[in-house]
């Protein structure tokens, strides 16, 4: 099965990689600055976070050199929000793709375990743009680049499997179930706020604190501060239980989806 599958992602490879490219085009498609607001949004939302948070609002973390802790919390906010804003945009949009590309589910032959790598595609680029502005921030403020950054990518991969195995199961789910997709955005919504991503977990109760290490994108967003911020290995047993959560979510929906996948085709 799982050779099977592989074969089917390589045949489709052109077309995930065109539905990708279309998805980047689209999504500023009639504005006058086309694409290039693809760049531009990354940059702006980068600069927000510096302007707001270090130089009106003055929030910064102790311990990084006088002249890094102005900038220091918006170091720890953008590590977590540009992981999540990828992972969240990726999740919530995989839910509803069968019915968001139902001409091509019902007219093409395409592997339905494919399709969806052209939205992870798409939102791995804007998360490289992205990465590549914060980059050029942490330069420009003499930030030190250690060689930990070489795991970041380790990390995002876990991110995309993760995002990936649950968002499969639940794409099927919505073909049936049309309530999906607005259950998925208020339990991202909701998700968001309970991790530590815009505040820091010293403020949490230490009851909260024991119950946050069931929390997947915790985790992930305490992995890339420590990749990123703190210049040290992450703790290597909550990745190695989320990768095995991430490959049994994963088993599940490629179950549900072989299951199904003839009457979601008639569905649709």
């Amino acid at each position: 099965m799982l050779r099977q599958s592989l074969k089917d992602i390589r045949a489709s490879l052109p077309l995930i990689l065109h539905l990708a490219r279309q998805d980047l085009i689209e999504r500023h498609s009639g504005s006058l600055l086309g694409a290039a607001w693809t760049f531009i949004a990354p940059l702006v939302n980068i600069l927000v976070f510096i302007l707001v948070f270090s130089r009106i609002m003055g929030a910064k973390l102790e311990g990084f050199g006088a002249h890094i802790d102005q900038y220091s919390y918006s170091i720890y906010l953008i590590c977590g929000v540009l992981a999540w804003s990828a992972f969240a945009n990726s999740l919530g949009r995989i839910t509803n793709l069968f019915r968001d590309q139902s001409h091509l589910v019902t007219k093409v032959s395409v592997s339905l375990m494919a399709l969806p790598l052209s939205v992870l595609l798409a939102e791995t680029v804007v998360y490289l743009i992205s990465m590549t502005f914060f980059v050029g921030f942490l330069l420009l403020i003499d930030f030190p680049l250690s060689a930990y950054w070489a795991l970041v990518p380790v990390v995002f991969a876990l991110q995309c499997l993760f995002a990936y195995a649950l968002g499969l199961g639940l794409s099927v789910m919505a073909v049936y179930l049309k309530d999906i997709k607005e259950v998925v955005a208020v339990v991202l919504q909701v998700w968001f706020w309970v991790t530590p991503i815009v505040y820091v977990t010293e403020i949490l109760p230490p009851w909260v604190m024991n119950w946050m290490r069931f929390n997947p994108f915790y985790v992930l967003a305490e992995s890339y501060r420590d990749l990123i911020m703190y210049q040290q290995l992450p703790a290597g047993i909550p990745l190695a239980i989320l990768a095995a959560l991430a490959l049994t979510i994963l088993a599940g929906s490629l179950w549900l989806l072989t299951r199904t996948e003839r009457d979601l085709r008639d569905c649709l």
